[in-house]
């Protein structure tokens, strides 16, 4: 692990409770740029509680999450968005009536304070189209890109993902089990997707994922909750021979 690189963004001993389950539990990690994290663990574990901690989709009972030095714990999601938090969106995000063209301009409209202005949709911003369409066609949705995002495939749908996530200019990028409910031939698309994310040395991404395969080919370091705790962590091969996470992931997932 790389660690002369300032972290871009850490948490410090996050916890999250409810009732008296403890589901995150002081959990203390530092994420840095050009570094691709994977969050693996059992069901239960805590992984995507603890992904939401981060977006802020779930409030932490204790402890911080700092991006870049500020403590951003307290912060909402529309603001973590705007300081370049970006998380992969589910459709019910986005504006399923619109096309894949006209989310995607939205997304870079946003990345300008009072641009989200909808009645600007009709204006003939040459820019914001051009733009959008580069992160379209990136995607593979160049086809697409006049049919309303309602209408897509599941796998259509979180190549749309990628691409807001990719307009929104977000330096810590967060995808949660990405592949998830993808055909085998949509899969290595997403996978390429991230593989050129994590190609750009200022982002960070922080991934959610329990295919072995997957984290073997993009992980440059793995983290294993079990339990809402942080058992293990560092470079794949280490963690991988671990017998903390033999017992509590492989053992258990039987992958």
């Amino acid at each position: 692990m790389d660690h002369t690189t300032a972290p871009a963004l850490q948490t410090r001993n996050l916890t999250v409770r409810f009732g008296g389950h403890v589901a995150v539990d002081s959990v203390s990690y530092d994420f840095r740029p050009g570094c691709l994290v994977a969050i693996v663990g059992p069901n239960g574990a805590g992984k995507t509680t603890y992904f939401n901690l981060i977006s802020g989709q779930l409030r932490a009972s204790s402890g911080t999450v700092i991006h870049q030095g500020d403590d951003i714990t307290r912060l909402s999601v529309p603001e973590r968005t705007r300081r370049g938090i970006g998380r992969a969106f589910q459709l019910t995000n986005l504006f399923p009536r619109l096309s894949v063209l006209e989310n995607v301009r939205l997304a870079i409209q946003a990345r300008h304070p009072g641009a989200m202005d909808i009645f600007r949709l009709a204006d003939a911003d040459k820019f914001a189209i051009d733009t959008a369409m580069s992160y379209i066609e990136r995607c593979g949705l160049a086809g697409r890109r006049n049919e309303p995002a309602a209408n897509l495939s599941h796998g259509d749908q979180r190549k749309l993902e990628v691409a807001l996530l990719l307009a929104l200019e977000s330096s810590i990028v967060m995808f949660d089990e990405p592949t998830a409910g993808m055909s085998a031939d949509e899969a290595p698309i997403i996978l390429e997707l991230i593989q050129s994310i994590k190609s750009d040395a200022s982002k960070a991404i922080i991934l959610v994922e329990h295919k072995m395969d997957v984290i073997r080919s993009l992980a440059d370091e793995i983290m294993v909750l079990h339990n809402g705790q942080l058992v293990a962590a560092g470079v794949p091969a280490e963690v991988m021979r671990s017998d903390v996470v033999r017992d509590a992931y492989l053992g258990t997932m039987g992958h």
